[in-house]
C-alpha cells in the first residue's frame, strides 16, 4: 500500500471534527474490515475506510451535531462523542436509535440528559454490539 494512502487515513482520522485516538482507528478498521492493522487493506479495504471517515466527519460537521453537543451535560461531551462514533459503526444514521436504547435501558429520553455511569454502560453496550458484528479473525 502506498504510503500517502496511509497519510490520508490517518489524516481525516485525526482532523478537528474527528480526533480519533489510535485505538479508536485501529477499532473502526477492524469493525468495517476485520483486519487488524491498516497496513493488511486491501485497495477495496481502503476505500471503504476512507469512505466511512469522510462520512463520519461529514455527519461531525453538520450544524445538529454540534448544537447536540453544546447541550446537555457538559461534563459527558467526550463519551457522548463516543457513543455516536459507536453508533455510526453500528450502521445508526439516525440518533433516535441511540435514544430509543436510553429509554430502554435508563428510562431517559435522550443520551445528552445521561449522567457519567449511565454514559459509561451505554458505551460497552454498544462496544459489545459492535464486537458481535465483527467476523471473528479466525474464521469462526
Amino acid at each position: 500500500m502506498a504510503t500517502s494512502t496511509i497519510k490520508t487515513i490517518w489524516g481525516l482520522a485525526k482532523c478537528k471534527e474527528l480526533m480519533l485516538t489510535d485505538d479508536e482507528l485501529n477499532w473502526l478498521v477492524a469493525a468495517h474490515t476485520g483486519k487488524d492493522s491498516i497496513r493488511k487493506l486491501s485497495q477495496k479495504e481502503i476505500k471503504l475506510v476512507i469512505g466511512v471517515l469522510v462520512n463520519m466527519k461529514r455527519s461531525a460537521t453538520r450544524s445538529g451535531k454540534r448544537a447536540r453537543q453544546a447541550s446537555g451535560n457538559a461534563g459527558t461531551e467526550n463519551q457522548r462523542r463516543k457513543i455516536y462514533k459507536l453508533a455510526q459503526a453500528l450502521g445508526w444514521q439516525d440518533e433516535s436509535k441511540v435514544n430509543g436504547m436510553c429509554k430502554r435501558m435508563f428510562s431517559i429520553d435522550c443520551v445528552e440528559w445521561l449522567d457519567h455511569k449511565q454514559c459509561q454502560k451505554l458505551i460497552e453496550a454498544l462496544k459489545a454490539m459492535t464486537e458481535r458484528q465483527v467476523p471473528d479473525k479466525e474464521g469462526n
